[in-house]
């Protein structure tokens, strides 16, 4: 089944038992403002769930903007709001899926295989008329059991061998002016990993913010060779994360994430930086 599911899907699905809806809305430079959306109005029963303090460990020298959490931190906050490796997931938010894919990302890197996505956020929720509430879900807490896929991930070392391997596919998620090198507004340095392939995570989307269709995301990626190691990165690690999404859905095989992103690169003033078209 697709990680993909409409309104329609979960609005049918929202009361059954093993469901835990996950608000995952977040806005970058104004870190509060996805938990005081969530309380002024959310799905009835969704709990909240924040990139920073959630979904993000500390920031430090190296390892990038938004670090993988600890497992073991993420297991227990998964259990105490009602996750447990059984628990059918539902992330949404209302950014076309990027913060929604960052918790689908971490539950599938922690073994847990029913994750979904909903295609279409908040605001079409809720313009849909369909039911919202402020109530704060009580929730009985569970065991989260995490089983870690590392062969998910790829460090530093890794990048800087795959520039060196043709067989090996590296794909920048940031909006083209940053790959290129024309515009940083986030990190201190422009430009990208020297082979990297630009595919801004928006191009997974439709001008009305869905997300495409299979036929016209197999289209986006063409260039994309299916039967290549894929490395996904962006500025954090978290705007890879629909990319990663979308060619999982295309069913490419061997799709791994650089968590630290470019944020985790340039920390490293020995690496090589790239500027324009590759």
């Amino acid at each position: 089944m697709s990680v993909l599911v409409n309104k329609a899907w979960v609005l049918a699905r929202m009361y059954e038992p093993d469901v835990t809806i996950v608000d995952c809305r977040f806005m970058l430079g104004q870190p509060d403002a996805g938990r005081i959306s969530y309380e002024e109005s959310h799905i009835p029963g969704a709990v909240f769930l924040d990139l920073e303090k959630d979904l993000s460990s500390s920031v430090s020298e190296h390892g990038g903007r938004h670090p993988l959490p600890d497992t073991g931190q993420l297991a227990a906050k998964l259990g105490k709001v009602g996750i447990n490796r059984e628990t059918r997931v539902i992330a949404y938010d209302d950014q076309g899926g990027l913060y929604a894919s960052r918790l689908w990302w971490l539950l599938s890197y922690m073994g847990h295989e029913t994750v979904f996505v909903m295609n279409e956020g908040f605001s079409a929720w809720k313009d849909a008329g369909y039911p919202v509430s402020k109530d704060q879900p009580v929730r009985v807490p569970t065991t989260f059991t995490a089983d870690v896929h590392p062969e998910m991930l790829v460090n530093l070392e890794d990048v800087r061998q795959a520039m060196k391997d043709p067989s090996i596919v590296i794909l920048d998620s940031r909006e083209s002016s940053r790959y290129l090198g024309l515009n940083e507004t986030i990190d201190h340095t422009a430009g990208h990993i020297p082979g990297a392939k630009n595919k801004f995570w928006k191009g997974v989307l439709q001008d009305n913010g869905e997300w495409k269709s299979l036929d016209e995301l197999k289209e986006y990626y063409k260039d994309v060779p299916k039967d290549h190691e894929i490395i996904v990165y962006c500025g954090s690690g978290v705007s890879a994360c629909p990319n990663v999404l979308a060619l999982t859905e295309l069913g490419y095989p061997d799709v791994r994430l650089y968590a630290g992103s470019w944020s985790d690169w340039i920390s490293y003033s020995e690496n090589p930086i790239a500027t324009g078209e590759e």
